[in-house]
């Protein structure tokens, strides 16, 4: 598959174009991640590859659907800005002070929310902390934390692997790397899924996250140690407090559920896919090409916040305004018929999907995030060989959120756990 090169958005003609169209909601109780793709065929279908949305109460956006527009706005700062602080919408005070979108694209001095030189500057401080991880260690680490996990429930021969291992899992291996000891790293977790749910409560999580943040930051300030962390505070890019903070929120906390998604999703689809399975076990795919089929079809991100256009400008068939909202459509974007195969399945080995996003802002911790989530399946495929779903596939219910693409339980039994013996054995 090759992706045209994104071309410029030009500049509209006329003051009359910006009677918006009418905007479709994409929250709420009646959407989950199960109902989520038929809503963005049918925007993309009513209005293109750029559709007007509403992310929460009265906050209007523009949903990017089109594979080759989210290139161009990932990728061309001058027209796309990362600073939330030029949100017409905010800006104007048209935005409640409860919003539960605040937590989200609320301003931090962290490298999701700047460009350019500030932009660069946080990137490599991140890239360099996230560097020092050593992947054999972190492999170990994963595989003994997952067996551990599983000698937790493998007696009852039944298990819940969203809350019994995928979401335990990243938590214990991140609060590591963090340098979090694991019951404030459970409070930490809490946390983030409060604010990724997106509702009433985000705001109260989002302040519970800071100070677990602030006083682990302030701990290793005084006491470094092996962590990331430790290695932000004291990286030549000299971050303040504050920056390391909240660079630690878009590093970890925001790549922890989807970290928890992916986990679940590939899980769910060698459950539920019999032919995938299959093709796993008799060698035809490896876990990586499983993942990447994950990551095209079920991206554990479907929609990431935000772009805000920095002048009026025509851009997917809509007439964008200076400090207008856009979001990124990373599900919506991985199905755009255009650039998928006739069959409109992904070839096993493409990543050009856009699940990490694209340009100077991909995320800087999938390496670490991959192989967290290929040991996770890979333990639980060895340690788990009979592993089938407890319910029905139509039963599985998803999280609501207009972010996140996760199951919210995922009900299994098995019949001959072959758990490690010996004295290297995990303890329950």
């Amino acid at each position: 598959m090759t992706t045209p090169a994104p071309t410029s958005p030009s500049a509209p003609t006329s003051p009359s174009i910006f009677a918006a169209p009418p905007a479709t909601a994409i929250y709420g109780e009646q959407l989950d991640g199960d109902r989520m793709p038929l809503l963005y065929e049918q925007l993309r279908a009513d209005h293109g590859p750029v559709a007007p949305v509403t992310v929460a109460p009265d906050i209007t956006a523009w949903l990017v659907l089109g594979h080759r527009e989210l290139l161009r706005l990932t990728r061309e700062e001058q027209d796309f800005s990362h600073d939330p602080r030029r949100w017409r919408q905010l800006r104007e005070g048209r935005v409640p002070a409860d919003s539960p979108i605040l937590p989200m694209v609320g301003w931090r001095p962290a490298l999701l929310y700047a460009d350019g030189q500030q932009h660069r500057r946080m990137r490599a401080a991140v890239s360099d902390a996230l560097a020092r991880i050593n992947g054999h260690e972190l492999r170990r680490g994963v595989r003994a934390t997952a067996e551990r996990l599983i000698a937790e429930f493998a007696d009852g021969k039944r298990a819940d692997l969203v809350s019994d291992y995928a979401r335990k899992l990243p938590l214990m291996v991140i609060t590591g790397l963090l340098g979090l000891d694991e019951p404030t790293g459970q409070k930490l977790v809490k946390a983030i899924a409060g604010l990724a749910v997106s509702n009433a409560d985000s705001a109260d999580a989002s302040k519970r996250m800071g100070a677990i943040l602030l006083a682990l930051i302030e701990e290793k300030r005084h006491r470094p140690g092996n962590d990331v962390t430790s290695a932000l505070l004291h990286h030549p890019a000299r971050l303040t407090d504050e920056e390391v903070l909240h660079n630690l929120v878009v590093m970890f906390v925001a790549g922890n559920q989807t970290t928890v998604n992916w986990i679940a999703t590939t899980l769910r689809i060698l459950l539920c896919d019999p032919a995938f399975r299959s093709s796993l076990s008799g060698g035809h795919l490896s876990v990586d090409d499983a993942l990447d089929l994950v990551l095209w079809r079920f991206p554990p991100t479907q929609n990431f916040p935000a772009r805000y256009a920095t002048r009026d400008l025509r851009f997917g068939d809509q007439d964008i305004r200076a400090g207008d909202m856009l979001i990124l459509g990373l599900a919506a974007a991985n199905a755009d018929p255009d650039i998928l195969p006739e069959d409109g399945v992904p070839v096993v080995g493409n990543r050009s999907h856009l699940a990490f996003g694209a340009g100077p802002h991909t995320c800087p911790a999938q390496d670490p995030a991959r192989l967290i989530t290929r040991t996770a399946v890979d333990t639980i495929r060895h340690r788990l060989p009979d592993l089938e779903l407890a319910v029905s596939e139509t039963e599985l219910a998803w999280i609501k959120s207009p972010w996140s693409k996760g199951l919210a339980a995922l009900p299994v039994r098995f019949t001959e756990p072959q758990l490690p013996r010996g004295p290297h054995a995990p303890r329950s």
